[in-house]
């Protein structure tokens, strides 16, 4: 715990950035029925029944002031793997390393990268930036 407090005392610094990743199961809801309008002086009322639309997942550079969520139908290695595939390609191509801090669940693990992708391309491509993170489970 004091390892994670210490990241987050650390000066902004562009070129290492803190990258938190929660993987909590944030659940998407739709209403079942429609809410019956309010009424002056009266709640809305609404109906106890929902649709799941999935789950979140969410990443946040908070001295930078960046965010990025992702809504997956399931929370599994498999998302996992594809979610640091986006992180390192498409978020941060251009960097060395980054700090990663993320929840202590059981998905993210380097095994997850060769559930997902064929060994080559998890060894040679992702593993290879992988090293990119200094990674901190909370």
């Amino acid at each position: 715990m004091e390892d994670i407090l210490d990241i987050y005392e650390m000066p902004y610094n562009p070129d290492l950035p803190v990258v938190c990743m929660d993987e909590k199961p944030y659940q998407c809801l739709e209403e079942k029925r429609t809410p019956l309008p309010m009424r002056p002086g009266d709640n809305q009322k609404i109906d106890s029944e929902y649709v799941r639309e999935g789950t979140c997942s969410i990443f946040v550079e908070p001295l930078r002031g960046w965010r990025y969520s992702s809504v997956r139908e399931t929370r599994t290695a498999l998302d996992w793997a594809e979610e640091i595939k986006y992180l390192l390609t498409e978020c941060y191509p251009e960097h060395e390393k980054i700090i990663l801090v993320m929840d202590n669940l059981n998905t993210p693990v380097l095994g997850s990268l060769y559930k997902k992708y064929p060994a080559q391309e998890a060894r040679n491509k992702l593993i290879s930036l992988y090293p990119k993170f200094e990674s901190t489970g909370e």
